[in-house]
């Protein structure tokens, strides 16, 4: 059963997680704060005794990581800046309450990429619609000037949608590489500690056949010494006897 302090981190995460879904303005301070709140509630959180399970808390800890960073996103200067932060945004993978049949933080991700991009591209198109309608009451030769504009606006307008499309493929593509790298990284990781814990085992299988080896010898040479011993006396004795039943002939 979850604790009192967990349904509390829960109802202000599922909080956070609306206000992010909400067009907010520059003077809104609340999520920012709220964020700040969760994070020291997570601390508690993994010190509690009733703490919940390690997935558990790993998803809590993505989902509030991905509020961090879409508040930093946020603060941007550039829509090209944001829209690249908001491609390494990692959302959560299960809702945070019951009723939710989609995790919240990624509809907050989707909403935040597609906001971007539109930015981004009215960035790099620079033109408006007040301008177009101001060419609608020009004379004949100037509306011919101003479609043939509107023809090179255009033109301009597609190679910009193509640029700005693939700097998002650049942006995905290099976050799937590095997440890629992280994979083989830690797989490379893994097995160099499957190999350490192997050698250690087979340095202690030798160390045990090395004594069981010592303690065979030991026995061996023991074993040939008392035979010496024993065949010396057998010779020594054997002499006596001959010399005392056959002495030496006159």
């Amino acid at each position: 059963m979850a604790s009192r302090l967990e349904i509390n981190f829960i109802r202000l995460l599922s909080r956070c997680e609306s206000i992010a879904s909400e067009k907010r303005g520059e003077t809104e301070w609340r999520l920012e704060k709220y964020v700040g709140a969760l994070e020291e509630m997570l601390v508690a959180l993994r010190k509690n005794p009733s703490k919940p399970t390690p997935e558990v808390l790993t998803e809590y800890t993505r989902k509030v990581d991905f509020l961090k960073g879409l508040l930093e996103a946020e603060k941007l200067s550039s829509p090209t800046e944001k829209a690249l932060a908001n491609q390494f945004l990692a959302p959560g993978r299960t809702p945070t309450i019951a009723n939710e049949r989609m995790p919240a933080t990624k509809t907050v991700h989707m909403q935040t990429k597609a906001r971007c991009t539109g930015e981004m591209r009215n960035e790099l198109l620079g033109t408006s619609e007040t301008d177009l309608r101001n060419r609608r009451g020009l004379p004949l030769d100037e509306r011919q000037s101003a479609a043939e504009l509107d023809a090179v606006l255009q033109h301009h307008h597609n190679l910009q949608e193509k640029l700005a499309e693939d700097m998002l493929n650049l942006a995905r593509n290099l976050k799937n590489n590095t997440m890629a790298a992280q994979n083989i990284i830690k797989q490379d990781n893994q097995t160099l500690s499957q190999s350490m814990r192997q050698a250690d085992l087979n340095f202690e299988k030798l160390k045990t056949e090395s004594e069981r080896l010592e303690q065979h010898t030991k026995k061996s040479v023991n074993w040939l010494l008392w035979l010496m011993l024993i065949l010396v006396s057998f010779t020594f004795i054997s002499m006596i006897l001959f010399i005392r039943i056959f002495p030496r002939l006159r």
